[in-house]
């Protein structure tokens, strides 16, 4: 691939700051991401969008910042995310720098239509792109590779496949990218925010409703388990759940579905990266009123990153085993930063094959829970597959990197449970490795929040 082309990176839902009249709104930084959920909170609404917002900007004042650098999380909205550091760090090693021209990172309103960003974008890449080819005769030829985390890879298609983007752009890289969306996206909808994380002082529940970006996350595979068997959502009524963003945001990816089978180039072009054998909600059963999460899709396990199942990471019309997407044994919140996959993308950047001198072969299917209310321990749950003998450690670092736990659980028949005790109120990640110099152990990483659902008040 040529090593001129200008490089847009897109983060996920909630990886942009916000701000309304040059005041952040959120903005998480090491160290302060209940500082950032406190100021959320107080201006949850002037973030509510009106109903009916379609795919348009309320005009509300709130303007995109920057891409998170550190960890960051909305309490049951969305899965606890480490920052866009990593990945900008290895693209700038690589001779990408937004001093030079030929790197830039978007950051987007997200609680705002995937269709609206991408109109956005164009507004942006374009006049980019013509400054990066008027700025030597080497870059005549330069044109768009995004690499698209979360939902960032649908906004990234949207735009190709709809904004004439496909004409420019040579690369697509998606990491995590919920293709058929993911089951997860139900429940702050159905069930409400302030319900799944004890007993907020802010309900994040109107404002969550209100935001056709969300909608645009939830499944279009067949992933409400019924008597019957498996339904979609066009297919059945869900408790407080929006009909009309329903069926406009599967609309979206039909037609995201209809332009890429029209377009062959557009699987060719597509580097998808997705997280694997972690345990994820797959489907959901409706219990008196509630979502209640299943890990299984009839009857089966299929795993995924632990927020999108495979069933929602693999593209429209492509089987479960395809060989046109990268897995990575690790979770949503860290995949843009796990080392292999910043190995895959250099690869793809280069051409120049990157190959660490010792590869993981033995996969770990970590579990703890997104949050943890304080005063309470943390569960963690470790798996290695059957027959490994591995030994392995687990640590928790907080915001600062700072080791707060370390602990190299015994294993009953390859399974490590243990528990870190009650942790102060702030952001996490718990880590898992080997516990000698080339084990082939897969470093896996959770990141997740401890929370004092008193400390914020709106």
């Amino acid at each position: 691939m040529p090593d001129n082309d200008l490089v847009v990176v897109l983060p996920g839902i909630t990886g942009s700051t916000l701000t309304r009249q040059g005041t952040p709104i959120w903005a998480p930084s090491a160290g302060a991401i209940l500082r950032a959920i406190g100021t959320l909170g107080r201006n949850l609404n002037r973030l509510q969008l009106p109903d009916g917002i379609g795919d348009e900007h309320p005009d509300d004042g709130v303007e995109p910042g920057v891409l998170m650098p550190d960890l960051h999380v909305i309490p049951g909205l969305w899965t606890p995310i480490r920052g866009y550091t990593s990945l900008l760090t290895r693209l700038r090693a690589l001779g990408y720098h937004e001093d030079h021209g030929n790197l830039l990172p978007i950051a987007y309103d997200w609680r705002l239509s995937n269709r609206y960003n991408a109109r956005r974008l164009a507004t942006l890449v374009e006049p980019t792109l013509e400054r990066w080819r008027a700025a030597s005769p080497d870059n005549r030829d330069a044109r768009l590779v995004f690499i698209g985390h979360s939902m960032g890879g649908l906004l990234a298609r949207w735009y190709i496949e709809h904004q004439g983007g496909a004409e420019i752009t040579r690369k697509l890289i998606t990491l995590g990218t919920p293709y058929r969306g993911a089951a997860k996206a139900l429940l702050p909808l159905v069930n409400g925010v302030r319900k799944d994380v004890g007993p907020l002082a802010v309900d994040l529940t109107a404002f969550a409703r209100s935001m056709p970006s969300l909608h645009q996350l939830l499944p279009t595979y067949a992933c409400i388990d019924q008597p019957g068997g498996l339904a979609t959502l066009t297919e059945t009524t869900l408790p407080e759940l929006d009909t009309t963003m329903t069926t406009d945001a599967q609309a979206f990816h039909h037609g995201l579905a209809c332009a890429e089978s029209a377009r062959p180039a557009s699987l060719a072009m597509t580097h998808a990266i997705i997280g694997a054998r972690q345990t994820t909600v797959s489907t959901i059963h409706i219990i008196d009123g509630r979502a209640e999460p299943l890990d299984t899709i009839d009857g089966d396990n299929d795993y995924g990153d632990g927020t999108v199942p495979l069933a929602g990471a693999i593209g429209h019309d492509l089987p479960m085993d395809t060989n046109t997407v990268r897995r990575i044994i690790d979770h949503h919140g860290s995949i843009q930063a796990n080392p292999y996959v910043l190995d895959e993308v250099e690869e793809i950047l280069t051409t120049i094959p990157i190959r660490r001198r010792a590869p993981a072969t033995v996969p770990v299917q970590l579990t703890a829970p997104d949050i943890v209310l304080v005063g309470d321990q943390v569960p963690i749950t470790a798996q290695l597959p059957p027959g490994a003998r591995e030994a392995i450690q687990i640590t928790i670092v907080n915001e600062h990197e700072r080791l707060v736990f370390s602990r190299r659980p015994s294993s009953t028949g390859g399974i490590f449970h243990t528990s870190a005790p009650a942790l102060p109120p702030g952001g996490y990640e718990i880590r898992v490795t080997g516990i000698r110099p080339g084990s082939p152990v897969t470093p896996v990483t959770i990141p997740i929040l401890v929370w004092d659902p008193t400390s914020v008040n709106a």
